[in-house]
């Protein structure tokens, strides 16, 4: 079944219906030619899904272009990730960032945030990043519908290692995989501390991995510098992970508090 997501305005609970319009009304009519009586699932952003059926088009000057969809059913979605996860990606080369959005999405992650290291060796000036985050936006929201995500996760614009790592020192858990870092056993001990609803802040660096000042500065934000295993990973491996062990940690507690 088809997948879209809908702004809170043009969803009208009372009313039985919920609006589609710009590129929306273009992929449903011209591109996969669906018609009235057809069924498709929308998400409000918020974990509610709603079950609809198209019940008609408008094409007039005062509405534009606009499926109308009525209602069959409502559910509150519970597919997202009980601990809110922010992945801080140092940008790596050529398209794995694609990848790395698409794949992270895919597993869960609320929010992602590229980040320019030392060690990065792709240098974007405000022009590029700006386009790039355009494009990463996309995939992200490509990825929700995919995996029937109930919200589209924020590719945010490309910051600072220093910005980075100060605004996640406010979340409930700082973490950053470090190849010199200590055993398994203190990785799990740290990651099993987080709860149903904490936040967690996700810092993987690029090809060359972070300077000595990078984890000096981040030890100095509060960082828990853990190891993921006596193998290197890729930068593009690392974040994907954490929040498969995030999802087995925290997805199995809830499923078993739910029985």
């Amino acid at each position: 079944m088809y997948h879209f997501f809908a702004e809170h305005k043009d969803i009208h609970v009372s009313e039985g219906k919920i609006l589609l319009a710009g590129a929306d009304y273009n992929h449903i009519h011209n591109v996969l030619r669906m018609r009235p009586g057809e069924k498709l699932l929308i998400s409000s952003g918020d974990n509610f899904d709603y079950l609809c059926e198209i019940s008609g088009f408008i094409q007039d000057e005062d509405n534009g272009q606009t499926v109308v969809c009525r209602i069959l059913k409502t559910d509150v979605r519970t597919n997202e990730l009980p601990v809110h996860a922010t992945l801080y990606q140092g940008l790596p080369k050529g398209d794995k960032m694609d990848l790395i959005v698409q794949k992270c999405i895919e597993l869960g992650v609320d929010r992602i945030v590229p980040v320019a290291m030392r060690r990065s060796v792709v240098k974007l000036d405000e022009k590029k990043a700006s386009a790039k985050v355009t494009r990463w936006n996309a995939i992200a929201e490509a990825a929700a519908k995919q995996s029937k995500r109930s919200r589209i996760p924020e590719v945010s614009p490309v910051m600072r290692f220093e910005d980075a790592a100060s605004e996640a020192s406010g979340s409930t858990l700082f973490l950053l995989p470090y190849e010199s870092a200590e055993g398994m056993r203190r990785t799990r001990e740290v990651m099993e501390s987080l709860k149903p609803g904490d936040s967690v802040s996700i810092f993987i660096g690029p090809e060359g991995g972070f300077s000595p000042e990078e984890i000096d500065f981040a030890r100095e934000k509060g960082a828990q510098i853990v190891t993921l295993g006596r193998r290197i990973l890729r930068t593009e491996t690392a974040g994907m992970m954490i929040l498969s062990i995030l999802t087995y940690l925290y997805e199995n507690d809830d499923e078993k508090e739910e029985k």
